[in-house]
């Protein structure tokens, strides 16, 4: 998903398709993500991480149309390779008739739009329980502008990323990678939540994370198979190997769940697949159903694993796994499609002139200097904040719940 190809007319079936798939995408945040993350929480902090996410999707949708949409895809002139311009601040220029490719630019804004929303919302898995609301939708306003629109604009706003031939068809990238990285970062200055990691409860509702997580899976077609801004081979393509990278990959986290503790979980099952569709997002535009069946089988025993080491070993209060399935999946499929995009995998194969270990070497620079970006950023984001209003609410605040004493309301009234 790059900049804008030439064309002389409108396409009726591409702008359906488009239409569409913001609509998914959107679906995604709101309700997917929001119930996903409000099962896994204990029962007096529900309501709060949904308001987070609807708070968080209105938010971003103003900023985007503000600012970020022209830092992200606006001509930034002399500073191109790094920034766009404000030529595009509040859709300045473009009209009903103003093409962007074969579709129409108000929805191609519309549908970087939803990624715009759901990026700062992964992050909200991070410090549940436990932080401000103002701190919130402070540090994710300020977040898309500084860390999501300029890496939106290296990779997919023809920056310098895009000019060394990065593949990031979905937002491995510029999604997964700097939601990830700014979850530790958050989590590791907000702090643990009370009694962890030896208090631990498992989610409250289940049934609620099945839930979300199956509206992702649905949600996630229009997020893959949109990228690729037509009704083409290529949106059929990735919506096929998105679909199959999920399946293996709960199967496999399922599976490896039954061996370890004789029994697989619902909430495991449903992980893994969101854990195969974030590794499949940067290489579904790359990639042919052997390859995506790869990437499955390894996201779903890399991520799980890499869950026990962030808790465990590291003691790190990620609190939802943002990092180990969104950071560690997106940073997984951004690699591996350096290989898995080859023919004989049934890939789409390099651009002419184009090494594996070239490619390898890009997609490594560009992980990592996202992943730099992204814990600078956000450290220095709350930084600032904290100066302003704390981050974390009191431990009196923390037993009693969010849902109560942030927002007056509770998710359950049980008599």
């Amino acid at each position: 998903m790059g900049p804008a190809a030439a064309a002389d007319e409108l396409s009726g079936g591409d702008t359906a398709w488009i239409l569409t798939a913001t609509a998914l995408v959107l679906f995604m945040t709101l309700p997917g993500l929001a119930l996903f993350y409000a099962g896994l929480v204990r029962a007096r902090n529900v309501l709060s991480v949904i308001m987070h996410c609807v708070a968080i999707a209105s938010v971003v949708s103003l900023a985007w149309l503000a600012a970020g949409y022209s830092l992200a895809f606006d001509d930034g002139g002399s500073a191109q390779a790094w920034i766009g311009g404000l030529g595009k601040a509040m859709l300045s220029g473009i009209g009903p008739d103003t093409l962007w490719g074969s579709i129409p630019e108000s929805v191609f804004f519309m549908f970087q739009m939803t990624f715009a929303i759901i990026t700062p919302a992964l992050i909200v898995g991070a410090y549940p329980e436990r932080v401000r609301f103002a701190a919130v939708v402070a540090f994710s306003l300020v977040w898309l502008l500084v860390v999501y629109a300029p890496v939106c604009h290296w990779v997919w706003g023809g920056g310098w990323l895009a000019g060394l031939g990065t593949i990031d068809f979905a937002g491995g990238i510029v999604v997964h990678t700097t939601a990830g990285v700014s979850s530790l970062v958050f989590a590791l200055m907000l702090g643990r939540r009370r009694g962890f990691p030896t208090e631990l409860r498992p989610p409250h509702n289940p049934g609620m994370v099945a839930t979300g997580a199956c509206m992702l899976w649905v949600g996630w077609f229009g997020f893959n198979a949109g990228s690729a801004l037509g009704a083409n081979g290529s949106a059929g393509m990735a919506m096929l190997v998105t679909h199959i990278s999920a399946a293996t990959a709960a199967l496999v986290w399922a599976g490896i769940e039954w061996l370890r503790y004789g029994r697989p979980s619902l909430v495991g099952i449903v992980t893994g697949l969101i854990a195969g569709l974030a590794s499949i997002t940067p290489a579904a535009g790359s990639v042919g159903p052997v390859g995506a069946i790869l990437i499955g089988v390894i996201a779903g025993a890399f991520c799980q694993w890499l869950s026990g080491v962030i808790k465990f070993r590291l003691k790190v209060d990620d609190s939802l796994d943002v990092f180990a399935v969104h950071g560690g999946g997106g940073i997984l499929g951004s690699l591996l499609v350096a290989v898995l995009v080859l023919p004989v995998f049934g890939g789409a194969g390099l651009a002419d002139g184009v090494t594996m270990a070239g490619q390898i070497g890009v997609q490594l620079l560009a992980v990592g200097v996202t992943a730099l970006w992204s814990a600078a950023a956000s450290w220095a984001i709350l930084a600032a904040i904290r100066v302003v209003v704390p981050l974390r609410v009191n431990e009196e605040t923390e037993i009693e719940g969010l849902d109560i004493t942030s927002h007056g309301e509770r998710g359950y009234e049980l008599t």
